[in-house]
């Protein structure tokens, strides 16, 4: 079942979604005099059939409830698919996660994943873990995003490259829509792992690192990273379009592999160049240190 801390994290959760909720949105009837926003806690502990103690409590954290009850409120919150997965994760309803990562599994992944993300050369690859830590990826994403192994290993994840890392942000337009996927995506699939060492030590970084963007990791919403179009500007190359898409190993799926494949030929072949080019300067860069 839920620890204190992911029973805060659920309450807040609920209280968040309450409060984007208008009374016509579930077949109530708006009064005049409403001085909070959205429903309040006695219209939703109605709509769920339970009490307003215990469903202030379930806000407050101090309670905790079943499967039943939870899809209940789910329903009175109108949560979608992704909003009643969290909801339920931060419940305790979850296959259990240990607790330290086991690193000879996720180096077993990463090797059995690497020669797939190979295979794509046009195509940027990536293969995270259940943190959005970066496990293993291809030419094609060192070429377009910047070489990973370049990034201190306690920020090598999507969330702070997203956030932070500046070449990535000037190559990527519109980045802030994906960016904010990203992290709802994290969001809802984290669960009890919000409270993990890992988890709040990226909170910290991303605290220190983009101040600004604050407001993003303190947000309850969640969603699934869906498929979509971006566009990327590499210096020299011009306007590249290609579309995202991910899907879970089958040997570890709390991991994920990102895919941004080019969307017409003329797309693959500016990756190509893009490639090559930038694994051109590796070997340039290898010769030079043996040289010395």
């Amino acid at each position: 079942m839920s620890t204190p801390a992911t029973g805060q994290e659920l309450g807040a959760f609920l209280r968040a979604h309450r409060e984007l909720l208008q009374p016509a949105d579930v077949g109530l009837t708006a009064t005049a005099r409403r001085r909070t926003p959205g429903l309040r806690r006695e219209e939703v502990a109605s709509l769920s059939g339970v009490g307003l103690a215990w469903y202030t409590w379930l806000e407050q954290g101090r309670v905790t409830a079943s499967r039943q009850v939870l899809e209940a409120v789910a329903r009175a919150l109108r949560l979608d698919a992704a909003g009643l997965r969290h909801a339920m994760r931060l419940a305790g309803y979850h296959e259990p996660v240990p607790a330290d990562a086991d690193r000879s599994a996720a180096g077993r992944l990463a090797a059995s994943v690497r020669p797939i993300l190979d295979s794509w050369p046009a195509s940027p690859a990536a293969l995270l873990d259940r943190h959005f830590d970066l496990l293993a990826w291809n030419a094609a994403w060192s070429a377009l995003w910047g070489a990973p192994e370049q990034v201190p290993a306690d920020r090598r994840n999507l969330m702070w490259l997203l956030a932070v890392d500046r070449r990535l942000r000037e190559v990527l337009h519109d980045w802030e829509p994906l960016a904010m996927n990203v992290f709802q995506h994290f969001r809802a699939q984290a669960g009890p792992a919000l409270a993990d060492p890992r988890t709040d030590e990226l909170y910290r970084r991303l605290d220190t690192d983009a101040p600004e963007l604050r407001h993003w990791w303190g947000c309850h919403s969640v969603a699934e990273l869906t498929a979509r179009s971006v566009l990327v500007d590499p210096p020299g190359l011009g306007p590249v379009r290609l579309t995202l898409s991910s899907f879970h190993p089958v040997d570890d799926p709390s991991a994920l592999v990102v895919l941004f494949t080019p969307a017409s030929p003329a797309d693959a072949a500016r990756m190509t160049e893009l490639t090559a080019a930038g694994a051109a300067g590796g070997a340039e860069l290898l010769a030079a240190g043996a040289g010395r």
